[in-house]
């Protein structure tokens, strides 16, 4: 698409629903990759990311199938741990699956990423976060390659409270040996909804929400059924929409506790 135009004047009235949050999907569908057998997610956001992510998970032996804002993935034993650069191109957050393949199997071949232009946002708080847990990596002509025979847990200060970072090193950190501790991890809704994901297979985590998240390593993980939290940034969206032109819109599917910070300062400007 060349160009939007959008055409002011009207009103927007009604009500409509908010889909599921990419940005906390995303994370949760490379967590499958932690644990064998069939993973299912209920409202899930029908987006090219998405698609992309299936495409990966599907190189790489997985089976998914989409259909009606719901997704199943079924992980056999994997054969193939390498995620190359005509895939990963595609969306920046395929650097996720480097966390859960080394951890599950303790080696593992990731294009740099490419996806979305948002400034310099480089994947060294990934790469540091993994060797404090043991990993050798090296970084060689576009690719992160990464072995290990058993990660350890380990104490972890992220330089800023990156959330790929804190996703990736919390992943990782389920089936390592021993207790993790991230300090200044990212607090945000899409990190608690991947750790509660995660608590479902069996992992044991404290600190969601906070500051200092805390991994205790466990031996294996198991399938589970989860539903995404709803898009905060979709809902915030279609509610300053209806402010902006004077209508009134409500908006259903979505946590009103994710909207906090938005909805007060919605209030402060009138």
């Amino acid at each position: 698409m060349d160009m939007i135009c959008v055409r002011s004047g009207v009103k927007l009235n009604g009500e409509v629903a908010a889909s599921g949050a990419k940005n906390a999907a995303l994370p949760i569908l490379f967590s499958s990759l932690l644990a064998e057998g069939t993973h299912r997610f209920t409202n899930v956001p029908k987006l090219k990311d998405i698609e992309s992510t299936c495409e990966l998970l599907n190189y790489m032996g997985c089976e998914t199938e989409f259909e009606n804002n719901e997704l199943k993935v079924i992980v056999p034993k994997l054969k193939e741990f390498l995620a190359p650069y005509d895939l990963v191109r595609k969306m920046r957050a395929s650097i996720l699956c480097l966390g859960p393949l080394l951890a599950k199997y303790g080696k593992a071949k990731v294009s740099l990423p490419g996806g979305c232009a948002i400034g310099s946002r480089p994947i060294n708080l990934h790469l540091d976060g993994f060797k404090a847990l043991g990993a050798e990596l090296d970084v060689d002509s576009g690719y992160v390659s990464g072995q290990c025979e058993k990660l350890i847990g380990a104490v972890y200060l992220l330089d800023n409270a990156s959330v790929g970072a804190t996703e990736n090193i919390m992943m990782a950190a389920t089936l390592a040996d021993g207790e993790t501790v991230i300090e200044n991890a990212a607090k945000e809704p899409e990190i608690v909804d991947l750790g509660n994901y995660l608590i479902k297979m069996g992992a044991k985590i404290e600190g969601l929400g906070t500051s200092v998240i805390r991994v205790t390593g466990v031996e294996e993980l198991r399938p589970a059924e989860h539903s995404i939290i709803p898009d905060r940034i979709e809902a915030g969206t279609l509610l300053v929409a209806g402010a902006i032109t004077g209508g009134e819109v409500t908006v259903t599917n979505c946590c009103p506790s994710h909207l906090t910070d938005f909805t007060t300062k919605m209030r402060e400007s009138g």
